[in-house]
């Protein structure tokens, strides 16, 4: 008797999610715990694992589709009773089954939408990689010979698509004179359409709401990295070989933001009418860019963390990241955040915050710029620093009075030695 493959719970309050990537299609043979699909909410990527060894029946919901906690999105013939279907063959979904309860594990990153398999006259069916491939370069599947088992177009499918030159298009009909001086249209005018994924969604909720509920303002100001990259170049090579990670410049920030906090312990609170929260503890979050989206894990009490359990764990944090493998609980909660746009070039710009926080703190790009010490020009690497704070409980005087002791601290890196 088939098993019914159900949508499990992915977390507290969430009723709603995107199918991602089905990693077996109709047909396939899977071993038990195999993982099947990709379940995507508001939060994190989980994997729905196989509850048995048999075959993938039937495919209910295509990937990109979005489906309710408990419904069921596909049937899994056990191996006693799997007979592998051809591609393609006719029939309806197999007879309702018992309720098999499926374990969660932690999933990993998806790029695009794939298309799961269909009867012939269906939607053509894209390999995982094949599909990656078109969905950077714009090329729609349609048309496209597969060479892959049961007509799939494969990876190489997709090469050759991309790199074959685009198919002359058909002469156009004669027309009047006084149409024969319109413009021509030229390149592709087709367009595509993805449905929004709910970790997406999630951070435009959310970014709007921090427009909405919050009085925001960003000051700036700049910081001269030559102590930190000296001290860098002198310990690198001793720090990675006695602790595993390379010395970065985001641990000099966390330590140094830290110390602000401290000074300037409003930007460190919460406003939660009709009262300021004010906390003694920094949990400090890092914004990295995940597979499907900017996401901020939590370095909890941060303030306890020597530099290279700093680079340990947000090193930690970006890897599982990329693989859509962060805990939830990583990703709630923090009292402050630091965004380093600089990585992707970023020269300036005004980070918002991520509410109920009262604050961020914006890297940019490291560059070098002709700057005047004691009386001298010299050429300095400069970098821009940004706080954007909620005015309603951050006064100006006290974000410039932080931003400075950001900018005194990285110049001068012996005062987290002494903690002055």
């Amino acid at each position: 008797m088939p098993i019914e493959l159900k949508v499990p719970e992915v977390g507290e309050s969430i009723t709603e999610v995107m199918i991602g990537t089905w990693k077996k299609r109709e047909g396939d043979v899977v071993a038990i715990d195999d993982s099947i699909v990709e379940i995507e909410s508001d939060k994190a990527t989980v994997e729905l694992p196989a509850p048995a060894a048999g075959t993938v029946a039937k495919v209910l919901k295509p990937s990109g589709s979005a489906a309710k906690v408990g419904e069921v999105i596909g049937y899994l013939e056990p191996a006693a009773a799997a007979v592998p279907a051809a591609a393609g063959s006719p029939g309806g979904p197999p007879a309702p089954a018992p309720v098999v309860d499926v374990k969660r594990t932690e999933g990993r990153t998806t790029i695009g939408s794939v298309q799961p398999p269909g009867p012939s006259a269906g939607p053509q069916r894209v390999m995982p990689a094949a599909a990656r491939v078109l969905g950077e370069a714009g090329v729609a599947a349609s048309g496209i010979h597969g060479t892959g088992p049961g007509g799939r177009v494969t990876k190489e499918d997709a090469t050759r698509a991309v790199a074959a030159p685009p198919a002359p298009r058909p002469a156009p009909a004669s027309a009047p004179a006084r149409e024969l001086s319109a413009p021509a249209a030229s390149g592709s005018r087709e367009e595509r359409f993805q449905l929004i994924s709910p970790i997406r969604r999630r951070i435009a909720e959310r970014l709007v709401e921090a427009q909405q509920q919050a009085a925001l303002l960003t000051t700036f100001n700049e910081v001269d990295m030559f102590a930190v990259m000296e001290l860098r170049k002198k310990f690198k090579d001793l720090f990675q070989e006695r602790y595993g990670v390379k010395l970065g410049f985001m641990s000099f920030f966390v330590r140094a933001a830290v110390e602000a906090l401290r000074a300037v312990p409003q930007v460190n609170a919460e406003y939660r009418d009709p009262h300021i929260v004010f906390r003694d503890y920094y949990d400090i979050g890092i914004a990295v860019g995940g597979g499907k989206g900017l996401v901020v894990p939590v370095l909890r009490n941060a303030e306890a963390m020597s530099f290279a359990q700093v680079e340990l764990a947000i090193g930690d944090f970006a890897r599982r990241a990329g693989e859509n493998k962060l805990k939830l609980e990583e990703l709630q909660g923090g009292t402050f955040t630091i965004s380093n746009g600089g990585v992707y070039g970023s020269m300036l710009s005004t980070p918002i915050i991520n509410p109920p926080q009262s604050g961020i703190l914006g890297l940019h790009a490291i560059q070098e710029r002709p700057m005047a010490v004691h009386g001298q020009v010299v050429i300095r690497p400069m970098m821009y620093l940004a706080l954007t704070y909620d005015h309603r409980l951050v006064d100006g005087r006290e974000a410039v009075t932080f931003l400075k002791r950001i900018k005194d601290t990285i110049e001068d890196p012996s005062r987290l030695m002494l903690e002055v």
